[in-house]
């Protein structure tokens, strides 16, 4: 299960204020700090089979990590994000043209996909492309891993900018990481981001 805070960041310089900011310097992991290219891509089958299924299927490359992404049974109240969620890290490699979703069949969540599909080609749908700045802090009782990211939704009918901030529950409580995100949002005058990136993608492509 993933639970996430998405906000909206109305500016790069407020990004770089959080990204600075000396309050969360003092509760950062050791050596957690990291940047880098995050490109993602969508796919789904000619009628939209995953889509009509609540199914998001990604390969990104994560620097020059290549990983495959299910996510499903998604919800969201504000900011706060919930979804399950099963990640294949595949190593060095490249987004391929014509995913194989054989990479997860030795999953249950899998083997249901590769029965829905049922031998159906997956095709591009969508691209997510950031730079991801990203580090850890401890709360005392949670693990939380905060991430700004700046970049672009890209699509076949147009693309939309992306400029926001990710707080993700590693481990601990939910409550944690809730009193985190609100502080941070007074703090920096955050927006919640009730939409996914995929859910962006998906409003772009007139598809809800």
């Amino acid at each position: 299960m993933e639970i996430e805070l998405k906000y909206s960041v109305s500016s790069g310089k407020i990004a770089e204020r959080i990204w600075k900011d000396e309050e969360l310097k003092l509760i950062e992991e050791k050596n957690s700090r990291d940047m880098n290219e995050f490109r993602g891509t969508y796919y789904d089958t000619e009628d939209h089979l995953l889509f009509k299924n609540d199914i998001a299927f990604r390969f990104r490359k994560e620097g020059k990590k290549l990983v495959a992404s299910l996510k499903w049974s998604g919800t969201n109240d504000g900011a706060l994000h919930q979804r399950e969620e099963l990640n294949m890290n595949l190593g060095e490699g490249e987004i391929p043209k014509c995913p194989n979703p054989d990479v997860f069949k030795e999953s249950s969540e899998g083997t249901d996909l590769l029965k829905l599909l049922d031998g159906k080609p997956l095709k591009h749908m969508m691209e997510v492309n950031v730079l991801r700045k990203s580090f850890r802090v401890d709360t005392g009782d949670s693990l939380v891993e905060i991430s700004l990211d700046d970049g672009e939704i890209v699509t076949k009918e147009g693309n939309e900018p992306v400029c926001e901030m990710e707080i993700e529950l590693f481990s601990g409580n939910q409550e944690d990481l809730v009193k985190l995100g609100e502080r941070l949002r007074e703090r920096y005058c955050l927006e919640p981001e009730k939409d996914s990136k995929f859910a962006r993608g998906l409003k772009l492509l007139g598809m809800i």
